[in-house]
């Protein structure tokens, strides 16, 4: 059985998409980095590195990066991200990318991918941490800056982005998504 703080965690998620300029202290940054290690995935190979970064300087450059590369391939997208607040980061002041393996294998490290970030936000959200699970950052490392990109964030040879987590704390409280119990099927 869950227990209540593990439930409260899930039904208290929201994404954050405005966080204030708190920092997240170091230890509670590893933590959460570390809950990502206890995730399962196929056959046991954990095909992911995870990686946390703090540092203003590294944010700022991914965030410009992602922002110049997601104008010129999707200048809808871009527009839409002008729109509200002009970054991919949201300012957060911290990401933890989780980068995949390339891997020849019948089991998609996509999915355990996935995995890893539901245990880092929900680890985040016990501890006191907001979060939003981000794809669009991936964007920087498809335009010029990518070679250059991937050694800043400390993705390893043989590995792609697979996903970020922007944490922080949000700047106002936000609220979840209404859970659609018609969603749930059973066979009984």
């Amino acid at each position: 059985m869950a227990s209540d703080d593990t439930l409260t965690s899930i039904r208290t998620r929201f994404a954050c998409r405005a966080f204030s300029d708190r920092p997240v202290p170091p230890e509670v940054l590893r933590t959460i980095a570390e809950a990502g290690l206890a995730a399962p995935s196929a056959i046991n190979r954990q095909p992911w590195r995870i990686i946390a970064i703090s540092r203003p300087d590294v944010l700022a450059t991914w965030d410009h990066a992602g922002l110049a590369t997601l104008r010129s391939i999707d200048p809808a997208g871009y527009e839409r991200v002008q729109s509200r607040g002009g970054t991919l980061l949201y300012h957060s002041p911290a990401v933890i990318v989780v980068a995949q393996e390339r891997l020849d294998s019948p089991y998609p490290p996509a999915m355990d991918v996935g995995i890893v970030a539901s245990h880092i936000t929900l680890a985040a959200r016990s501890l006191g941490v907001d979060s939003v699970i981000a794809a669009m950052p991936g964007f920087a490392l498809a335009g010029a800056e990518g070679p250059a990109l991937r050694t800043l964030l400390g993705i390893p040879d043989g590995f792609d982005f697979g996903i970020s987590i922007l944490l922080g704390y949000a700047q106002e409280p936000g609220q979840p998504h209404p859970p659609d119990p018609a969603k749930v099927i059973e066979v009984a």
